[in-house]
């Protein structure tokens, strides 16, 4: 299977000739070629979940907004209708109250921050999997250890479903060898399948920093069959201010129904 980690780049209206309109048909076209299985958004903002729903025939995707209100940034998760069957899902806040709508880590940004997680069955298959996708905060290097802490601690933890394959996806707003990633160490069975990557942040190569931020990181009886960027850019229009990361996954674990 596809499976895919998108930062789409919130529609702040002052990215030029990368505006989001401008941005959209090549969107579409580069879905519509590639065919992904999961698509995992980050920057969804709530007039863009509308319009990927509109959009991406194939897909249902499910969501939430980061805000007390429930509106603001989604991390949406796509996924194909023909072959993907929902079985369960779940927004937490990254937060030491992850119940509680907009709530936050001492010492992080403005910004709540929040996981989408969701359960599959693939049709095809009968293979079943959790999906965990998140966009880490971008000021608090405190809250980002605990979020991704928090991540790996519940869906390790959760077994209704079984010992089934778990894919976290998302932008972590660090690289892979800053301190507070080190928390993958506490969990060695999860393995970064991103980390030689290399740069995935760009900023449209306008003298922004570039950076390695975009992770797709699995546990279980999972094999990397092969890894790409997506850095189709026509005429300096890009698909976002980051690169999508594509990884083929083969899930080898038993079905729901052969346990």
């Amino acid at each position: 299977m596809k499976f895919v980690t998108f930062n789409i780049r919130y529609d702040c209206g002052y990215d030029g000739e990368n505006n989001f309109e401008f941005r959209k048909p090549l969107i579409l076209q580069k879905i519509a070629q590639e065919k992904p299985d999961i698509l995992c958004f980050q920057e969804v903002l709530p007039h863009v979940a509308v319009w990927l729903k509109e959009n991406l025939d194939d897909y249902y995707i499910v969501g939430c907004g980061r805000s007390v209100s429930l509106r603001d940034e989604q991390s949406a998760i796509a996924y194909r209708k023909e072959r993907m069957n929902l079985m369960k899902m779940d927004t937490y806040w990254l937060s030491e109250t992850p119940t509680a709508p907009g709530s936050r880590y001492p010492g992080q940004s403005d910004c709540p921050r929040i996981c989408t997680e969701a359960v599959f069955e693939d049709m095809r298959t009968r293979q079943v999997f959790r999906v965990a996708n998140a966009h880490l905060d971008n000021a608090g290097q405190l809250a980002r250890k605990l979020a991704l802490e928090q991540i790996l601690k519940k869906v390790a933890a959760d077994t209704f479903f079984g010992d089934v394959p778990i894919i976290v996806t998302g932008d972590f707003n660090m690289e892979p060898d800053w301190e507070e990633m080190q928390v993958l160490k506490e969990y060695p069975e999860f393995v970064n399948q991103t980390e030689q990557i290399g740069v995935t942040y760009h900023g449209y190569w306008k003298g922004d920093e570039q950076s390695s931020i975009d992770f797709i990181i699995t546990r279980g009886a999972v094999r990397c069959e092969q890894l790409d960027k997506w850095t189709d850019q026509r005429e300096g229009l890009y698909l976002s201010d980051h690169y999508p990361v594509c990884a083929e996954l083969v899930l080898e674990n038993q079905s729901l129904g052969e346990r």
